[in-house]
């Protein structure tokens, strides 16, 4: 087999994506799926951060409406991805992978604090560090985590698996003239207001010259394929990388 493209990687997988067809709770098969490929990347030697979603229990403001304290239901929101956080290291467990759970948000019972240091100590011995409750603060989403754990573990590039094959001009279910780029810069991204992260994401990726590959989680063995060097999805860039 050929040498991987990147060395050292932040995965960030939506809470949606872990729900399989029913967007809500845990498929259990596609996380087994998802998981069978991050081993395979273990196996030759790609060092893994996994950062989670929590949207399939709940999408803090979106599910909170106007009925709560926004602050409150982010807290809720990061408690989610905990939980996705505690499945995907059970499941990453029972193949063989040795895995560490840290969180931004203390609960030492079940979880590592998050540790930057410790983090990268885990990931050079061939550990999956799964990252779970954003960046422990309201008002940033996951995507924004994920960048953000991404600059701080010198990771090579931010691999966002998501329900899209790639980034488009418009939405392709509702434009069937949009057109999917292969790579864009994040100041078009910006400039067109692209749904690739929210901006904050965007704007602190674009600042840290960390490259994003956006591409579907349908077939999980995608991860392998972009760790690979393999086209596939949209990546977005700074323009002097283009």
């Amino acid at each position: 087999m050929d040498r991987p493209k990147y060395k050292r990687v932040l995965l960030k997988i939506s809470g949606e994506a872990l729900a399989g067809e029913a967007s809500r709770g845990l498929d259990f098969d596609m996380i087994g799926r998802v998981c069978d490929v991050i081993q395979q990347c273990c196996a030759i030697g790609v060092q893994i951060g996994v950062v989670v979603g929590g949207g399939n229990f709940w999408r803090g403001l979106k599910d909170g409406g106007d009925k709560m304290v926004r602050v409150r239901a982010d807290h809720m929101g990061m408690l989610a991805t905990a939980i996705n956080a505690l499945a995907v290291a059970d499941v990453l467990e029972q193949k063989g992978v040795e895995v560490r759970v840290q969180t931004a948000i203390e609960m030492r019972s079940v979880a590592e604090p998050y540790i930057r240091s410790k983090a990268i100590r885990h990931l050079e011995k061939g550990r999956v560090v799964i990252f779970g409750c954003g960046t422990g603060n309201p008002f940033f989403s996951t995507d924004t985590a994920a960048v953000l754990r991404a600059a701080e573990i010198y990771a090579d590039v931010i691999l966002l698996a998501k329900n899209i094959d790639g980034v488009y001009s418009a939405d392709p279910k509702k434009n069937p003239d949009a057109v999917k780029y292969d790579t864009i810069t994040y100041d078009d991204v910006l400039a067109q207001r692209l749904q690739v992260m929210d901006s904050t994401a965007t704007s602190l990726s674009m600042d840290n010259k960390i490259p994003v590959l956006l591409f579907a989680l349908k077939d999980p063995r995608n991860i392998l394929r972009v760790v690979m060097g393999e086209h596939i999805g949209t990546i977005v860039e700074n323009s002097e990388n283009q």
